[in-house]
């Protein structure tokens, strides 16, 4: 009697399990590979040089400004103070 209430137990939890699967149709993961396409430089995996129109300095410019904002921030050289009484 104990098996077969365990048994009939077990049946019940796994066939709860099966019923929360979702549906997948055959447009799923079409939004995702658009938008990867849609990010994609060359979409159709031709060779070229992807930096075709950028001018050497600027592209150095824009680097350099890159860069910096690694670093430490710059020590602030002159405080601003408002001064709002005497304190006595």
């Amino acid at each position: 009697m104990k098996t077969l209430m365990c048994a009939a137990g077990a049946a019940l939890l796994l066939g709860a399990c099966g019923s929360n699967t979702p549906y997948l149709d055959s447009q799923f993961g079409n939004a995702n590979r658009m938008l990867q396409a849609q990010q994609t430089i060359v979409p159709q995996g031709q060779a070229g040089n992807p930096s075709v129109g950028v001018d050497g300095k600027a592209a150095k410019s824009g680097y350099d400004q890159y860069q910096k904002t690694y670093r430490a921030p710059e020590p602030q050289t002159q405080a601003f103070t408002i001064g709002l009484g005497t304190g006595k």
